[in-house]
């Protein structure tokens, strides 16, 4: 390989947020790598670094090339420049929409389980959420399109968040879905806010399906939010687009953006996007064997040491959704377990609705001998686990 993911880089001290906890504890929850960016991302930055001068910023024409060429090679989606406007990240942009596109006491939709930081963006700004939970038949999800029908039609439901591929499942939502969800939000007036900041970590062999790609009705109906933060690594830079094709509904979030004071680019944010876009293809390829390698040794280890724990099949992200419940129906409960027996630091799957209270979420971005040690401080607590 060209690119070392193996190489143990020590984020401790370096005020990172997922590695800021006591020195026994190996942190595998927050959705970050503990990989270094793209060789040529970091070029670009330092660049920018010898430069000197870190005063106010533009977003310059090639930062709208490099979104449009990413997303036209490898999703095949012509993006128009008018229709991407710079934001700081996608949860300020999520939050600005649910602000600027809806009112207080509407109804926001969330398919759970889902990211946990969807229900801060609804509630914190006054609205209601509205879950229609994923149907999961012991094995993989998918959509109950009656509940889903039957909650859209409510007239106080105004905005649908839709997770493109779903985190925490990792589900790529095929053409065929997205179109009927598409179709159902136009009939009933629900706009959709998509966030995509996942679609670069596809396993090899899969590709995910832009949203506003289906339908013009998809495609006027919607807000799609895009980084290349998720892929690179790169979320402590603050750099994202949101892609609005409809006139007035970009309009309308445009001035959202503004409001809220999260439309102008730091000094590194534009170049680092660009750089990504441009030059790091290559690595993306082959971070995302990698991670598929990470993936199925979780799977094959769990399969021959911990049966009782099993992932559900994931064909996007980094992470890996573990049904718990041959173990416990409060996953909660072992979560705490782990992190006091051996260290272990995974994330309960209460956070992404009620319906993940048996499941823990376990990032897997990591290089495979810390990935390695994780699944052996697993093991050892379970074993604990089940002899107290």
């Amino acid at each position: 390989m060209r690119y070392d993911f193996d190489k143990m880089t020590d984020r401790r001290g370096t005020g990172s947020l997922k590695w800021d906890v006591p020195e026994r504890e190996l942190p595998m929850w927050v959705a970050d790598m503990d990989f270094e960016t793209a060789p040529e991302v970091r070029e670009a930055l330092t660049r920018r670094v010898e430069h000197g001068i870190f005063g106010y910023n533009v977003v310059t024409r090639d930062w709208y090339e490099a979104y449009q060429g990413w997303w036209g090679q490898r999703h095949h989606l012509e993006l128009e420049q008018e229709w991407l406007v710079f934001c700081t990240g996608v949860v300020p942009a999520i939050s600005s929409a649910v602000r600027k596109l809806t009112t207080v006491g509407e109804n926001v939709l969330v398919q759970t389980p889902v990211y946990n930081i969807f229900f801060n963006s609804i509630r914190n700004n006054g609205r209601n959420i509205l879950e229609s939970p994923l149907a999961y038949d012991g094995r993989e999800y998918s959509i109950d399109f009656r509940d889903l029908e039957e909650k859209l039609a409510n007239p106080q439901t105004t905005m649908m968040l839709l997770c493109n591929p779903h985190n925490p499942v990792g589900k790529i939502w095929d053409r065929e879905t997205l179109g009927r969800i598409g179709e159902l939000c136009a009939r009933y007036h629900v706009l959709v806010l998509s966030d995509e900041i996942h679609c670069d970590l596809t396993d090899p062999g899969y590709e995910y399906v832009p949203f506003a790609s289906v339908s013009d009705i998809c495609r006027d109906n919607s807000v799609t939010c895009l980084a290349p933060t998720k892929a690179f690594n790169l979320a402590g830079l603050q750099t994202a687009a949101v892609m609005v094709p409809n006139p007035v509904i970009r309009h309308k979030l445009e001035r959202g953006l503004n409001t809220d004071e999260v439309a102008e680019p730091n000094s590194f944010a534009i170049g680092a996007a660009v750089a990504a876009f441009q030059k790091g293809g290559a690595w993306l390829e082959e971070l995302r064997e990698y991670l598929a390698r990470n993936k199925r040794f979780v799977r094959r280890f769990l399969e021959e040491k911990l049966p009782e724990i099993k992932a559900v099949p994931s064909q996007a992200t980094y992470l890996l959704w573990l049904d718990c419940g041959g173990l416990t129906e409060d996953a909660g409960e072992l979560a705490a377990f782990l992190r006091k027996d051996s260290g272990l630091y995974l994330t309960e799957g209460e956070e992404y609705g009620a319906c993940g209270k048996r499941f823990l979420r376990l990032n897997t971005a990591c290089p495979s001998a810390r990935l390695q040690e994780g699944l052996e401080r697993l093991e050892k607590s379970i074993g604990n686990w089940k002899g107290r």
